[in-house]
This record gives structure tokens, sequence and C-alpha cells, in this order.
């Protein structure tokens, strides 16, 4: 069994550190030793900006974003398409597009998608919700910005069921070859989806 050679406050950081997104016990450590080292220009100012994060951040009621304020930044932009909801599954995906910068419309983030193997139904996620921004009226366009997995496409079909007896258009984002893409370094099931797609030169 290996021994500790740290106490167990900074133990605790590093099993923390631990449980985020991409990074493992090694690279938690390398984070926990660069906060010790920096405390007062790092370390400091980051535990604050948690405890400030923890204590103003809300999601969206209307879409589902997280921000400081709701309605969130998104929904209260005047600027933006009222009549296009862009559904995603998570608010990552959400700031992605934003980054993007490709659409300027308005936003629903379901929370995931519909997944029986793993118990996800559609009461789990903000379907619900959905259709409740349609059937009020002033939409005219959902575009279906799930990604391309057998339960994002799942997810996709159940939607246009639930939205079928509105006057709304329900469209999907296009798959096949990316920007810049070589068809040699490209999976069958891309090649495949482009060659579907394929549209007008």
């Amino acid at each position: 069994m290996a021994s500790t050679v740290a106490g167990p406050e900074i133990e605790r950081l590093i099993q923390l550190l631990a449980r985020l997104p991409g990074l493992g016990p090694r690279s938690a450590r390398r984070a926990a030793l660069h906060l010790i080292r920096k405390r007062e220009t790092l370390m400091q100012p980051l535990a604050e900006a948690l405890r400030v994060a923890d204590e103003r951040i809300v999601a969206c009621s209307t879409c589902g974003n997280i921000d400081t304020r709701d309605p969130c930044t998104v929904c209260a932009d005047p600027g933006r398409d009222a009549a296009t909801i862009v559904v995603v599954e998570s608010v990552g995906d959400l700031w992605a597009l934003e980054r993007a910068g490709a659409i300027r419309a308005r936003y629903h983030v379901l929370g995931g998608v519909l997944s029986p193997l793993d118990g996800v139904g559609p009461g789990d996620l903000a379907i619900q919700p959905l259709v409740d921004r349609v059937a009020a009226g002033g939409v005219s366009e959902v575009i279906l910005a799930v990604n391309a997995t057998v339960d994002g496409q799942t997810t996709a079909h159940y939607l246009t069921d639930c939205l079928a007896d509105y006057a709304v258009k329900v469209t999907r984002l296009a798959h096949g070859v990316p920007v810049g893409g070589e068809l040699d370094y490209l999976d069958d099931g891309t090649i495949a989806a482009a060659m579907r797609q394929r549209t007008a030169f």
C-alpha cells in the first residue's frame, strides 16, 4: 500500500481535482502542487471565484443555460431570432455553438439524450418545456443540434414526433465531411452520411 506524503487537506484537494473531466490522479496531483505554489496569485482567487459562482449561478428557467441571471443573457438578448430555437443536449454544446457564432437564435438545453439502457426516458429530459415553448406560438423553426450518436438520433426522432402537431419546421444539423477533412482519415459512418446529404455545387 502506497504511503501518503501529504496531509489530509492536500489529499482531499487532489481527490476533488481528480473528479474533474480530463484530470486523472497524476494530473490532479500536478494541478494541486501548482495551486499550492501559486497560492496568492492563483489558489486564493480561484477559491473566491468558486465561492461567488456557487452563490450566483442559476439555471435559466426558459432555456436551461447556466448564467448569473434568469432569464439568461442569451434569452434576454433582443437581437436574437426568437422564432428559431436550437435544441442541444448540454450547456457545453450551447457554448460551443455560441463560440462558432454560426447563428443568432434562442436555445433549449435538453439535459442529455434518451437512453433506455441507461434508464433515461422522456421524463428525465427537458422535452415537455420545449413542446410548451413551441405551443405558446411565435416559433417557426426548431433546429435539432444533437450529437450524431445512436441515442442522439433516437432523441431527434422522438422530438420530431412530439412537435408533429405544431406548425413548426423541424431541421437538424448536417453531418458529413468536416471543413478541412480528408476522406482517407474519416470513419465509414461519416463518409456515408456525407454521401447521403450531398448538395449541389
